[in-house]
């Protein structure tokens, strides 16, 4: 069966040198073929014919027993995790292997952990370019040559500093559950992940990297790569294009697509259409023509591409399509694309969030992530988050979940007014986990808040004695000395003896100061209106809090946060 070209994407921190690495590995086949125009660029994409592999892997390929057959690599710049996450296909995403870009110099940074986090929620097989030897103290920079090569060309010190960097690595990777080795060392490149380290400045480790890549690919994902005749995709943007109106950036990631085929696309009602244009960008040096894009007949998977129709302007990121040849074929493609909107589903809850993504893809992801949270949902949709969000999201009950969890989107102006009128709360973040991080951290606060509160206003349970010798005043007040045997004492306890109510706790003194408490050990003067030392009361004797029903209930929501003393009370009384 034929295979397609494998679909890789480069994720890491912000300053990891990625766009760099891009550029060069584009830069690198541009300068091997010496011919722009084999080199296909498409919305953020770079496909990379097999025969330019071979060229620049050269002797690597022999070395590590490679037999290429994919016919090349196409590699996707991602600008972001919410981009990741909208390259969606029906059971995860439509990249088949990824490149973990980590600045060598650095070592794993916040934006490296996110990117391992959301590689690890899609299973997505990885390598790690390991970026910026150029960097490392000493390195003398050899340029487009074979890390192999450079590396027994630096002095002892230089090599003995990148050994230490790449084992940084190592352990970073085996601290969040990794086994790595740099990727010469590795035994079995199905239980390790290999380290590539590269320049994108300088092209040393490129031949490696893209020889490590194109053989894992073909060696563990071949099935993954087998192609049917239904062209299948992901829609990664909707955008307007001068001469052509709205346009969609496409993934293909399955069978070939043609000019004048139906197009079917997933949403809350099939979008059919007709392909009026397939679109590409030119090569990189012929971008300042005036016509940017070219129009191609037909394409195959895998490739980026844009493409021009009616009707596209409601059409969602990360979309599924179908592309068929007759108008026979396009109720089954409308049902597949359905199936695929419908995998998008969630239990809904009344006492739950309200969510809002960008895309699909997010959607499912932020779904999943909740759910594994224990976080329940009452809405979850693509768009910006309206007015009518904050009016849905206002019946919850649950002041916890009276919120709206916004995902690389943002609330609409009208909807930011009403949300402050009625006390709600937008949480909104570009970083999925931030996102939920930042929820969750919310919540807390809150129930810690609720609970103070509920702390500060309960009667605690405590035990006190009034002390011999101490009886300051015999009523109207009385005024007494007494030690706290276990608990909290505040103002406005009720005290009892042998079961009988005695009165409240008027006024605590330590030194002729009015204090708000006194805990265990203390030694304080307390003042009560009603009783009348020597009949209600006597020195010497043991008083407790009566505790109402509404107390006790109260005392066992806040139980962890009372003293051992009183939790031993608790029961007593």
């Amino acid at each position: 069966m034929k295979i397609r070209s494998p679909i890789t994407v480069l994720l890491g921190h912000v300053d990891a040198g990625k766009t760099t690495l891009a550029d060069k590995i584009r830069g690198t086949a541009i300068a091997t073929t010496m011919e722009p125009g084999f080199l296909t660029q498409a919305t953020g994409c770079s496909l990379i014919p097999i025969d330019v592999i071979k060229e620049i892997c050269g002797e690597l390929l022999e070395k590590f027993k490679i037999e290429l057959k994919i016919p090349g690599l196409l590699i996707i710049d991602c600008p972001g995790h919410a981009a990741f996450m909208g390259m969606r296909r029906r059971g995860g995403n439509i990249s088949d292997i990824a490149i973990l870009v980590v600045d060598i110099t650095e070592g794993f940074q916040e934006q490296t952990d996110e990117s391992l986090k959301i590689l690890r929620e899609f299973k997505t097989p990885f390598v790690v370019a390991a970026t910026k030897i150029d960097k490392i103290a000493g390195w003398f920079p050899i340029k487009n040559v074979c890390f192999s090569d450079s590396f027994k060309k630096q002095s002892e010190s230089t090599r003995d500093e990148l050994e230490k960097k790449v084992y940084r690595l190592v352990t970073q990777l085996a601290e969040r559950g990794f086994n790595s080795e740099r990727f010469d060392r590795i035994e079995d490149f199905k239980k390790q992940v290999a380290i590539v380290p590269c320049s994108g400045i300088t092209g040393e480790g490129i031949a490696e990297l893209l020889a490590v890549l194109a053989g894992l690919v073909q060696q563990f994902l071949k099935e993954r790569l087998e192609v049917s005749e239904v062209a299948r995709g992901t829609v990664l943007e909707v955008k307007e294009t001068v001469g052509f109106g709205t346009t969609i950036d496409v993934i293909l990631y399955d069978g070939s697509v043609a000019r004048g085929d139906y197009l079917i696309i997933g949403g809350k009602e099939p979008i059919v259409t007709r392909i009026r244009a397939l679109l590409r960008p030119r090569p990189l040096q012929e971008l300042r023509v005036e016509k940017q894009f070219e129009s191609v007949n037909e394409i195959s998977a895998a490739a980026g591409i844009k493409i021009a129709a009616p009707d596209l302007e409601t059409v969602i990121a990360g979309s599924p399509i179908i592309a068929v040849k007759s108008e026979e074929e396009i109720e089954k493609a409308k049902r597949a694309v359905q199936k695929e909107i419908e995998e998008v589903e969630f239990v809904k809850h009344i006492e739950g969030v309200v969510l809002k993504t960008d895309t699909l893809g997010s959607l499912e992801a932020m779904i999943k992530l909740l759910t594994e949270e224990g976080v329940p949902i009452r809405k979850a949709e693509v768009g910006h988050v309206t007015k009518q969000d904050i009016i849905e999201v206002q019946n919850v009950s649950d002041s916890l979940r009276r919120v709206v969890l916004a995902f690389n989107v943002k609330p609409l102006e009208e909807a930011v007014i009403l949300a402050r009128d009625l006390k709600i709360e937008i949480f909104q973040n570009n970083v999925i986990y931030r996102l939920i991080e930042e929820y969750k951290k919310w919540c807390y606060q809150r129930k810690e808040g609720e609970i103070q509160e509920k702390l500060e206003k309960v009667t605690r349970p405590v035990k006190i004695k009034i002390l011999k010798g101490f009886t300051f005043r015999v009523s109207k007040p009385m005024i007494v000395g007494i030690e706290v045997l276990a608990g909290v004492l505040r103002p406005g306890a009720l005290m009892k003896k042998d079961g009988k109510i005695i009165d409240k706790i008027k006024e605590i003194q330590r030194e002729g100061q009015t204090i708000k408490e006194a805990k265990k050990g203390d030694k304080v003067a307390i003042s009560m209106e009603e009783p009348t030392m020597g009949r209600q009361v006597r020195e010497g004797d043991i008083l407790v809090s009566a505790l109402s029903e509404d107390d006790i209930k109260t005392l066992k929501e806040v139980y962890e946060k009372l003293s051992d003393d009183e939790k031993e009370l608790l029961t007593e009384l």
